[in-house]
Order: structure tokens, then sequence, then C-alpha cells
């Protein structure tokens, strides 16, 4: 029987990828986001488009209650959908700092909620917290994107005590560089924010080397294959890691002291 996979933030990037992945391998794939006419092409992939928009109850509510009735139940939960908020913590107002966390944290553990009483009932079920590097290195200028995904971290780790004992998995997806609107976005956001701020030429010098580093990142689909991974695993690892520069930045962090580690980061802003 086929399984039946929610993947949020499906209208671009590592959602689109992983969603498409899964259909090709069987699986019976709701592609869940806001942008529904960015979906329309999955329709050729047998997978089905829903609208989403994770800061809203109403249409979280209504999204899975869809979904249980067309297919039962939902097996195994991507969250995917985010984006990074850029620009130093003096600069970002606190409705964009809030608006980050409702998105990348609150929308995923409210959707994690609403699926997991079936997963209890039927003691199957994966939660895919889609995380970052970034979820245990902070760069400067990302501090609200950086505490979303430590949070989710944090987040993750309770939540697997809490439910391994059902029979369900939370597994943790840290990408690094990949290829994806989220740069463009969270360049957009730095340049609006800090850009004619104090922290102008730190600014510059970020979107100067976030430029460079965004040459050599590979396809999204290498993150979809990681996902792909842990769910058919039958005894899957707590975190997976793929991207570009995110093992050897991973490893750093285990064994640099925290101030090293701050003049790597700060000597590639120059």
């Amino acid at each position: 029987m086929k399984k039946t996979v929610l993947v949020t933030g499906a209208s671009a990037g590592i959602g689109k990828a992983t969603a498409i992945l899964l259909a090709q391998h069987g699986y019976r794939v709701y592609g869940a986001a806001r942008r529904i006419e960015k979906m329309q092409d999955l329709k050729g992939y047998g997978i089905i488009p829903i609208a989403l928009d994770v800061t809203q109850e109403e249409s979280m509510t209504a999204c899975v209650e869809r979904i249980f009735n067309e297919a039962g139940s939902i097996d195994i939960l991507v969250n995917n959908a985010g984006f990074g908020s850029y620009g130093a913590v003096e600069d970002v107002a606190m409705h964009e700092a809030k608006y980050q966390l409702e998105v990348n944290v609150f929308g995923a553990m409210r959707l994690t909620q609403l699926v997991l009483p079936k997963m209890r009932q039927n003691t199957y079920g994966k939660i895919v917290n889609v995380s970052s590097v970034g979820g245990k290195i902070a760069s400067p200028l990302g501090a609200w994107y950086h505490a979303s995904k430590f949070a989710l971290e944090a987040l993750s780790d309770a939540l697997r005590l809490e439910v391994q004992q059902f029979g369900i998995d939370v597994i943790v997806i840290e990408p690094g560089g990949t290829k994806s609107e989220w740069g463009d976005i969270a360049v957009d956001s730095l340049l609006r924010v800090s850009g004619q701020t104090a922290y102008s030429d730190l600014t510059t010098a970020f979107v100067k080397s976030f430029k460079q580093l965004a040459t050599n990142v590979p396809e999204p689909l290498v993150i979809a294959q990681l996902v792909q991974e842990s769910i058919t695993a039958k005894h899957p690892k707590t975190r997976y890691v793929g991207g570009y520069m995110a093992k050897p930045m991973l490893f750093l962090r285990s064994v640099l002291p925290d101030k090293m580690l701050d003049r790597i980061l700060m000597s590639q802003m120059k």
C-alpha cells in the first residue's frame, strides 16, 4: 500500500525536488505551498498540489483534513516550508522576527501536532524537519533565521524522544548550500534591512561572499535524496547532512573553540 507524504514548501527548491523524487519512487505525494500556481507542473508527476499557508491555523487544518479525507492518513510529513529573514539584530523589526519564527518553527510544529494523532493510531509515522547547517552554526546578519533553525533542532530532539514509543521517527535534514530561491530572498532581505545602516559595510561584504559561494552549490536533488534515504531506512539516523560545505562546517563546529570559528567565519566577510 502506498505511503502518503505531505511535503510543505513544494513550489520551489528542496520542497519541489523532494515531492518529485518521492512521487517517482511510488509514494502518494501532496505538495503544499501558498503559491499553488507554481505547483501546477507537479501534476505531471502524479503529485496533488494543495494550498497551504503555515502561518494560518485555518489553512493548516483544512490541508490536513483534506488529505485525511482523501488518503486516510499522512504517513510522512516533510516540514520543508521556510525562508531566511536576514539583517543585523539591531535592524530587524520585531514583527519580521516573529514572522520568521512563525513560518520556520511554529508552522512546522503545528502541522506536526495535526498529523501525530493518526500516526500514533497507526503506530507508524515519519516527521522530517528540514533544518540547516545554520541550525548548528550562526553567521552574522542571519540571527533570526539561525534562531529559527536552532529552535527546530531542539524541538526535533525533544519530539523524537516523546514519540519513539509509538513507532514514529523524527528526522532532521541539515542542508548546506543548494540552488534555490532561498538565497535571493535572503540577500534581498539583508540589503533592504541593513544595507543603509551602521552594518552596511558588513552587509556588502556578506553579499559579495554569498554570491561567490552560490556559484558552487549543488542542485536541490541532493537534499531530496537525503530525505528519501531517511524515510526508507529501517532505523533512520537522527540527522542527515548534505549540500555545499555542510559536512566540513559541522566538523569545524564540533572541534574548534567558538572564537576560532568566529575568526574563520568573519575571514569570509572581506
